[in-house]
């Protein structure tokens, strides 16, 4: 009899102990953070990639006039609004302004392109100069002015919308005559303009979409023709101190032929210094096929109605912004990373909407700020690797020895990562995590020892955070 009771009792103990093991495997395969289940993560600093440009934002067509004009926000309004923007404490900490060239700078025709033009300067520029001046007092020194179109009168079509080609380029004769020189001048002028603001135009592009017909202002130019022009614009350009860039192509995809024509001309390829390309017909998904400096240069998501939410599957969230960035980043090796409106009104996809003396915070904002404001301009991109394709990495080298990890995790499980951070020169510190998910903007969390060249985090789901990570 007591034979039989320790039998059953030996029988149910390893029915429950197995049961205690079967629990226990459960809990690892969902991904609760037991040591045993973390996810590796190799962030490698002798692997090197791209350096870090800068991350930025436009305020064209009077975005700017709007944030400042009596119409517009207070005061007290416009300081908190340029801080979410501006500030790399508090904010996004952006760090190139895009400025949009139109032709009210010289409004009227000369006579012909041989003629003196006559320039005007009205020291607004829609808001922009305003906008420029508080951005250098934040610390802002990459100025990127860029042109929709060449005043009307100076391209075949007669008018600065709707398409129409600059006269004197290969297939676009005119009347009136060549005006690729004076066109050049003209774009020239617009930067000794803010240079009398105390704003150093750093950037100066000479088109905007060039493969893309708007009933605002627009021109076509094909790859050829870009190339053309780029040899009449570079050494006036240079000459006065200024980087060129080309195209701003409509899509990433298509920008590829632009920079491949300019790579294939041996003149072109050395008056170009940056290779700009937009996402809206196609996303980054490769490098442009050239050796210099490449920029992301507008994009905002397609949306018809303000979005402030984090993760709602719409494709106009800040989930999908993180995303895109993250891509731009990994995939297509970008310098920069420009945005297209940081403030705008009604149903805008910008990171802020605007509303008379009242204004809104998307979590578009926050999905940027968890790169801008820790990857500055200097750092360069390094290796980080992970077998989870629900993680997405990317790691940074500061010009302060510190490091940057950015974690992405798509999963709709926290995820509990083992970084190895090789070579970086890090073996203890701490990495202070940033969060931003449903709840958190760009928040920081408590910071995490790092011992022995590696740290243990979880990241949780469908989130995004940023490890500073310091010796």
């Amino acid at each position: 009899m007591i034979g039989r009771i320790m039998l059953r009792g030996l029988r149910k103990w390893t029915v429950t102990y197995a049961a205690v093991l079967a629990m226990a495997a459960a809990v690892t395969t969902a991904g609760l953070p037991n040591a045993w289940a973390a996810t590796s993560a190799t962030i490698n600093g002798s692997t090197t990639y791209q350096p870090i440009d800068g991350f930025g934002f436009s305020e064209h067509f009077g975005r700017g006039a709007i944030m400042h004009g009596s119409q517009g926000l207070s005061a007290q309004h416009q300081r908190e609004v340029l801080d979410l923007l501006l500030n790399r404490a508090t904010g996004v900490g952006l760090s190139i302004l895009r400025l949009g060239i139109d032709s009210s700078i010289q409004p009227t025709d000369p006579g012909g392109p041989n003629a003196t033009p006559t320039y005007v300067w009205d020291r607004d520029d829609d808001g922009q100069v305003w906008l420029a001046q508080q951005a250098k007092a934040y610390g802002v020194t990459r100025f990127y002015a860029d042109a929709w179109s060449a005043p009307g009168y100076m391209k075949t079509n007669g008018t600065d919308a709707n398409g129409g080609t600059l006269c004197g380029l290969a297939g676009a004769s005119c009347a009136s005559g060549d005006w690729r020189k004076a066109y050049a001048n003209f774009l020239v002028q617009y930067g000794k303009f803010y240079a009398q603001e105390g704003i150093p135009i750093t950037d100066l592009g000479f088109v905007n979409e060039p493969d893309y017909t708007t009933a605002y202002a627009s021109m076509r130019l094909t790859p050829a023709q870009a190339v053309e022009f780029t040899k009449v614009f570079g050494p006036i350009a240079n000459a006065a101190g200024y980087k060129v860039t080309c195209c701003d192509s409509f899509g990433w995809t298509q920008q590829k032929s632009y920079s491949s024509a300019i790579e294939a001309d041996a003149t072109a390829r050395t008056l170009v210094t940056t290779h700009t390309g937009h996402s809206y017909a196609s996303p980054v998904d490769a490098p442009l096929p050239t050796q210099q400096r490449t920029w992301m240069s507008e994009w905002a998501p397609t949306g018809t109605t303000w979005n402030e939410n984090w993760d709602d599957g719409s494709g106009y969230d800040g989930f999908t912004v993180a995303s895109a960035v993250h891509d731009a980043l990994t995939k297509g090796n970008v310098n920069g990373y420009v945005y297209w409106y940081g403030a705008s009104t009604g149903a805008t996809r910008g990171l802020i909407q605007l509303d008379g003396d009242n204004y809104h915070v998307s979590k578009r904002l926050w999905a940027l700020a968890n790169y801008s404001r820790f990857i500055r301009p200097g750092s360069t991109r390094i290796g980080a690797t992970t077998s989870d394709t629900n993680l997405k990495l990317s790691a940074f080298r500061n010009t302060d020895g510190s490091v940057t990890v950015v974690a992405l995790n798509a999963a709709t499980t926290a995820n509990q990562v083992a970084f190895s951070l090789q070579n970086t020169g890090i073996t203890t510190g701490t990495a202070t995590p940033y969060l931003t998910d449903g709840s958190h903007n760009t928040a920081a969390q408590p910071a995490i020892a790092v011992s022995a060249g590696s740290l243990t985090a979880t990241v949780p789901a469908r989130s995004l955070i940023t490890y500073t990570i310091k010796p």
